[in-house]
């Protein structure tokens, strides 16, 4: 069973990115926002293959990351 608190910083770590402070989780929405409204955000281009399926099967089995990486759209959205 998977302990691990889901936070940004956490989920950043799941997909490989830096993002162990809030200025990095910053400047990579920054760098990738705004994601087009017709793009969900694991077809969005900027992921890895991998990466990608994780971000899918999260929202699609509303998994426990689910919540964090909604949170994680809403933001390359804003």
């Amino acid at each position: 069973m998977d302990t691990t608190p889901h936070t940004l910083q956490t989920l950043f770590a799941q997909l490989g990115l830096p993002g162990a402070n809030e200025a990095d989780i910053e400047r990579f929405v920054a760098g990738h926002r705004p994601l087009a409204p017709d793009v969900t955000l694991a077809d969005a281009p900027f992921w890895t293959p991998g990466q990608a399926q994780f971000l899918r099967e999260e929202i699609n089995e509303d998994a426990e990351w689910a919540e964090v990486v909604d949170q994680l759209n809403a933001m390359l959205r804003a």
